[in-house]
């Protein structure tokens, strides 16, 4: 499968606000870099849409008239593992916030935010990067930690490095640029962390390493 980087940026939206989900839709395809390819209204015909059409990025509201954006991200994934999603949230609790990470989200949006910040975060989004502010990530993440144990060596010192840093807000090409790599060695390493724990996106590795202990919120502080 082709990269985003060489074509339109295929979305999917998710969203029972009809009003807003059209204006949504207005807005993503005023750019030229982007393709939308459906709006769905609940989590039955949003899974059917997106196991069909495999868009590179879901855009999922929390609230759903026949479940919720969290168990539909986990059933998402399971069917279409290179999808990333970016939930829709007008809340801040810690507790549902863990959930979506937990399920495999690759961040948060609100409702509010600017149009060139909606649309910049897709792209961020496509290329692998999480959005999700740091100070809040090590906030959430405080709820899973526990003392450090001997799985700390699942992963490599240098993974744990890549894995610390993307915590701790900076990009792919920050990373490289920190550690002295390529980016597309980051990237390597970011997939071999990926894999290894089991997780789809960047938040939920630092949900699975946190919870094992592999890494503390302070390291990514």
């Amino acid at each position: 499968m082709d990269s985003p980087d060489d074509r339109s940026l295929r979305v999917v939206v998710v969203d029972d606000h009809r009003m807003f989900a059209d204006s949504l839709v207005r807005l993503l395809r005023e750019e030229a870099d982007f393709d939308v390819l459906d709006a769905c209204v609940d989590t039955a015909s949003a899974l059917k849409s997106i196991v069909e059409k495999e868009p590179d990025v879901a855009l999922v509201d929390y609230q759903l008239p026949d479940g919720n954006g969290v168990d539909l991200t986990r059933a998402l994934l399971a069917r279409v593992p290179h999808l990333r999603v970016v939930m829709l949230t007008g809340q801040s609790d810690d507790g549902l916030l863990l959930r979506a990470i937990e399920a495999g989200v690759s961040g948060f949006l609100t409702k509010d935010q600017a149009a060139s910040v909606l649309t910049d975060s897709l792209r961020q989004v496509a290329r692998g990067e999480s959005l999700m502010a740091p100070e809040e990530l090590r906030r959430v993440m405080r709820r899973v930690a526990r003392s450090p144990v001997p799985s700390r060596e699942l992963l490599s010192e240098r993974e744990r490095d890549v894995l610390r840093l993307m915590a701790a807000g900076l990009t792919t090409k920050m990373v490289a640029e920190r550690l002295f790599l390529s980016v597309n060695t980051v990237r390597n390493y970011s997939q071999s962390v990926l894999t290894k724990l089991g997780a789809h996106s960047k938040l939920e590795a630092v949900a699975i390493a946190t919870r094992e202990g592999i890494l503390q919120p302070d390291d990514y502080a």
